[in-house]
């Protein structure tokens, strides 16, 4: 089966080096792809003097749109899994063999990597797991599943997801709007625990501000959804 890891990076010049070593040491049966959203430090050249694998963008698109692009990468070149793995570093690779295991054995369309089954590792800040157990209410609510980590970027798709995540994908904090998306088109999910650590490097995009801004439109987004879907 063909494998790939989407790594999406905006200002990660601190630990893109070694999350893509990570996956060459960790993962070497998967392929990767650095989408470089039009990074301003020298995320771009560190991934030239590497010789890595990457698509940059000529202008800044935001997250949801970079990982957009690695889906259609891997759409457009017939992978039959794709996984998201953070730029920053949290992300541990030693699950992805485990990850695609999972899937396949299950026949499953997408495994989250959970650090809320086990309890392990770095857990977040106090605000941030209170909207992340928002979003696990929320979407339990919407669509009978509960899901414990569904801000997770940790995840793993099988065909039928990346096909449809390179045709539609939001824009702005996309994990547990696609997530309860897909839920709802009868796809099936599951998580397994795994262990994160913190950021490696850089400063995280979601600021105490945009954390309330974040909780209203995802809220919005999937309310809509299912509305739209109703009518």
């Amino acid at each position: 089966m063909k494998k790939l890891a989407i790594i999406p990076a905006y200002n990660e010049s601190e630990s893109i080096k070694n999350t893509v070593e990570d996956i060459m040491r960790n993962a070497p049966e998967f392929d990767y792809i650095v989408i470089n959203d039009c990074s301003t430090d020298n995320t771009a050249q560190i991934l030239r003097d590497n010789n890595f694998n990457y698509i940059s963008h000529p202008v800044n698109l935001g997250i949801g749109n970079t990982v957009q692009t690695g889906y259609i990468y891997a759409f457009r070149n017939n992978y039959d899994i794709a996984v998201q793995v953070d730029g920053d570093g949290q992300h541990d690779t030693k699950y992805l063999n485990e990850m695609a295991e999972y899937l396949i054995k299950n026949n499953l369309d997408m495994v989250i990597g959970s650090r809320f089954i086990d309890k392990e590792g770095f857990q977040s800040s106090k605000m941030r797991r209170f909207g992340i157990n928002y979003f696990t209410i929320l979407i339990k609510i919407c669509t009978g599943k509960k899901i414990t980590d569904p801000t997770s970027g940790l995840r793993m798709a099988g065909k039928r997801v990346i096909e449809s995540f390179a045709r539609e994908y939001p824009k702005d904090y996309p994990e547990p709007e696609t997530v309860a998306a897909i839920l709802r088109k009868g796809y099936k999910v599951e998580e397994i625990p795994v262990i994160m650590r913190k950021r490696q490097g850089g400063v995280s995009s979601i600021s105490l501000k945009k954390s309330v801004y974040y909780m209203i439109k995802v809220t919005l987004a999937i309310l809509v959804d299912i509305l739209r879907k109703k009518v």
